[in-house]
């Protein structure tokens, strides 16, 4: 290893649980979304998504829409703008880290070659 520090890559802590951070990239796939088709689109149950719903939107990272189809009540859910970048910044955050991992771990494997 080298004498340079190195700097962790700045994955957000509210996207980075796998379960939040695919409700956000299922959102980010669409415009709006409706709460069963999220939720069965990510495999999850009402009360988890609801909970991941209320995480997110609390970060401003999604918008919740209410109204009615029919006599039924629905909910639709987004990625704000604000989401849409923390998505984008959080993915970019753990192809660097997996970059610098895989260059450690290529160094770590020439020095080890090396010492043979």
């Amino acid at each position: 290893m080298s004498g340079e520090e190195r700097v962790p890559p700045a994955l957000d802590e509210r996207i980075h649980h796998p379960t939040r951070l695919t409700v956000m990239a299922f959102l980010s796939g669409c415009t709006e979304a409706e709460f069963r088709a999220v939720r069965e689109g990510c495999g999850i149950s009402d009360s988890v998504l609801s909970k991941v719903v209320s995480t997110l939107e609390a970060a401003d990272y999604i918008k919740v829409r209410k109204g009615y189809v029919g006599k039924r009540p629905r909910t639709w859910l987004r990625l704000s703008p604000e989401g849409r970048r923390a998505l984008q910044s959080h993915l970019a955050a753990l192809r660097d880290l997996a970059a610098q991992a895989a260059a450690l771990g290529a160094g770590a494997d020439e020095a080890s070659a090396a010492e043979a």
